[in-house]
C-alpha cells in the first residue's frame, strides 16, 4: 500500500492537469474539472483513482475495474465500464508514470545551503549554492559540488571529484576519480570510480599476477540514475562512460573502460566486462553476463539470463547462453521441448 508517512501526496489533480502532462485524449462529454485523488493497480482502483492497462495479459480486468479513469490504447477503450473515463494514449504506462509523479512529487531540491556539523569538508572544496550536506559526509580537497545538490549521510566524495547541479547522492555512496553531470541520482551504497580489475599474469612459477594501475576516470553524463550497491569501475587509461539518461538498476557491475550510450536500461545483477561498448537505447535484462572487448549495437534488447559472447548488431534482440538471435533461441527451446516430450 502507499503509506503517506513515506510518500506525501497532493490531495487531488484535475483531469485537465493530467491531459496537459500526458497528452491523452478523452471524450468531449467528460468534464475537465473531474478530480482524481490517487493512482492504483487496475484490479484495486476505486472511483477516485486513475489506473492503466499496458500489458494485454490483464485485459480481462478492463470490464470489471472500478477506477475513475484508465489510461488505455484506443482499440481497448470500448471495454471499460461506463463509470470509468477512458484516457486514450499510445503509451499508457508512460502516461501513468507522469500522473503518479504529479500526485507524488519528488522531494524538492534545497533552496538554502545546509551542512551538518558532523560533515567533514576539506579546505578548497568548491561548493555550489543551496547544497545540502548530511551527517558524517566526507568531501576531499579539490572536489566541486554543483548547485542544489544533496549529499546524504556517510557518503564519501573523493579528491578532485566533480558533482554537477541538482544531483542526489544517497547514504553510504562512494565517488572517486569521477566527473558527474547534472541531475544524476546515486542510490545507497553505489560505488563509483574504484580501481578496475586489471592485472598482468606472470608465467614464472610461484609469481602471482601484477596489478595494472587504473589511470582513467568514470564519466556519468546528465540524468544518469545508478541503483543501490551498483559498482562502476574507473577506466584503466580510457574512461568508463555512462551516457545521458541511462538507468542502471541495483547490484550491477560495470567493468573498466566500458562505454554505455544514451537512454539505455540495465536491470539488476548484470555484469559487463571491461572494454565493452554498449550503444544507445539498449535494454539488458536481469542477470545478463557480457564478456569484454565486444560491441553491442544501438536499440539492442538482451533477454534476462543471457550470456553475450560476441558482437550484437544494431536493432537485434538476443537471448540464451551463449546469446543468439531471439528467433533462433526460441526455435531451439521449442525443439528441445519436443525432444523431451
Amino acid at each position: 500500500m502507499i503509506d503517506p508517512r513515506f510518500f506525501p501526496k497532493k490531495n487531488s489533480i484535475a483531469l485537465a492537469e493530467i491531459i496537459a502532462a500526458t497528452g491523452v485524449t478523452v471524450a468531449d462529454t467528460i468534464p475537465l474539472t473531474l478530480n482524481l485523488s490517487n493512482v492504483a493497480p487496475i484490479s484495486h482502483a476505486g472511483p477516485t483513482d486513475v489506473t492503466f492497462l499496458s500489458n494485454r495479459k490483464y485485459v480481462q480486468h478492463l470490464a470489471t475495474t472500478q477506477a475513475g479513469a484508465c489510461f488505455v490504447e484506443a482499440d481497448l477503450a470500448h471495454a471499460l465500464p461506463q463509470s470509468t473515463v477512458a484516457l486514450v494514449t499510445d503509451q499508457p504506462y508512460l502516461a501513468y508514470a507522469k500522473t503518479a509523479g504529479l500526485l507524488y512529487p519528488a522531494p524538492p531540491y534545497p533552496q538554502e545551503s545546509f551542512q551538518h556539523p558532523s560533515a567533514v569538508v576539506a579546505d578548497g572544496v568548491v561548493m555550489g549554492k543551496a547544497c545540502m550536506i548530511g551527517p558524517q559526509v566526507i568531501i576531499e580537497k579539490g572536489a566541486r559540488i554543483g548547485d542544489h545538490t544533496v549529499i546524504m549521510g556517510q557518503a564519501y566524495i573523493g579528491e578532485g571529484v566533480k558533482l554537477g547541479s541538482f544531483c542526489w547522492v544517497f547514504p553510504q555512496v562512494t565517488v572517486t576519480h569521477a566527473l558527474v553531470g547534472d541531475h544524476v541520482v546515486l542510490h545507497s551504497g553505489a560505488r563509483i570510480g574504484q580501481a578496475g580489475f586489471g592485472f598482468a599474469p606472470s608465467f614464472d612459477h610461484g609469481v602471482g599476477p601484477t596489478k595494472i594501475p587504473q589511470l582513467g576516470r568514470v564519466i556519468l553524463e546528465d540524468h544518469v540514475d545508478i541503483g543501490a550497491n551498483t559498482c562502476i569501475d574507473r577506466g584503466s587509461g580510457p574512461d568508463t562512460v555512462i551516457g545521458r539518461g541511462t538507468m542502471i538498476d541495483n547490484l550491477v557491475q560495470i567493468g573498466h573502460n566500458v562505454t554505455i550510450g544514451e537512454n539505455s536500461i540495465i536491470v539488476s545483477q548484470v555484469g559487463i566486462s571491461g572494454s565493452t561498448a554498449v550503444g544507445h537505447h539498449v535494454h539488458i535484462g536481469g542477470q545478463v553476463g557480457v564478456i569484454g572487448h565486444i560491441t553491442i549495437g544501438h536499440h539492442v534488447k538482451i533477454a534476462a539470463g543471457s550470456g553475450v559472447m560476441r558482437n550484437v548488431p544494431d536493432h537485434q534482440s538476443v537471448g540464451g547462453r551463449p546469446a543468439m538471435p531471439m528467433r533462433e533461441f526460441l526455435k531451439q527451446i521449442a525443439y528441445l521441448k519436443k525432444m523431451m516430450s
